[in-house]
């Protein structure tokens, strides 16, 4: 299983939100590259970037900041947040040279461009964020909710050629009080695809219990953060089996 530590980019600051919600939101560091470094340092295997500000607004708004994370860690990066068309995906993947983009917003209400971006760039590349309210999946930085359920998006994300996900019970998310596994579970058992859990993670044994059901990879966002976790002792823990 991979351990993706998370930076979450809002005006050039890491930082964390409560349920998505940007009234409630705690600065971490005006420093995120030397988060980077340290992520590395630790042992993790990819690091999970997100610019707040572009899932929100709908374009890039922590370039510069991204390319100094990227040039800080020698960990493979994924990133999220506003990347909505082809343009942007290409300036992520081929200018600042992240090793694959997130869509999220885009890849629900655009499968055209879903598509393209998987035919042009290939599925180890493209990435889709299924970020899930109450059972339907939710867009524009969580702030807007569809009438699609999460598990029919994800079958027909698998039928495009999809083989990666990141899914996230928003109500978990920042909240410390474990992931969703009943949610983590129907995925297993309706889709094949390889999917990131993300949202709740509290302690390392969260992260142990995530890694015994042989899912995909974990997210560590603000259970670090608050000291909660030790992402060396993790993988050294996950190396030993």
């Amino acid at each position: 299983m991979l351990v993706i530590p998370a930076i979450d980019l809002k005006d050039g600051q890491a930082i964390r939100l409560y349920k998505g919600d940007y009234n409630q939101k705690t600065v971490y560091s005006s420093n995120p590259e030397e988060i980077a470094a340290k992520f590395s340092e630790m042992g993790a295997d990819y690091l999970h970037v997100v610019d707040l500000d572009g899932a929100k607004d709908g374009f890039g708004i922590n370039t510069e900041v991204i390319r100094k994370i990227k040039e800080n860690t020698d960990l493979p990066i994924e990133l999220g947040g506003g990347i909505r068309n082809l343009e942007t995906v290409k300036m992520y993947l081929d200018d600042v040279k992240v090793d694959r983009v997130i869509l999220g917003t885009a890849a629900l209400k655009d499968r055209a461009f879903l598509k393209a971006a998987i035919e042009q760039y290939g599925p180890e590349k493209i990435v889709v964020g299924v970020d899930v309210k109450n059972g339907y999946v939710s867009t524009q930085g969580w702030l807007d909710t569809s009438d699609v359920h999460f598990l029919d998006f994800i079958k027909e994300l698998d039928e495009l050629g999809v083989k990666y996900i990141v899914a996230t019970d928003i109500s978990k998310d920042g909240t410390l009080q474990g992931p969703n596994f009943e949610m983590y579970q129907q995925i297993r058992d309706n889709s094949p695809i390889n999917f990131v859990v993300s949202g709740g993670i509290s302690s390392n044994e969260d992260i142990l219990k995530v890694a015994s059901h042989d899912y995909y990879g974990c997210i560590i966002g603000k259970a670090y953060y608050e000291g909660k976790v030790d992402i060396k002792e993790v993988v050294a823990c996950l190396k030993k089996g």
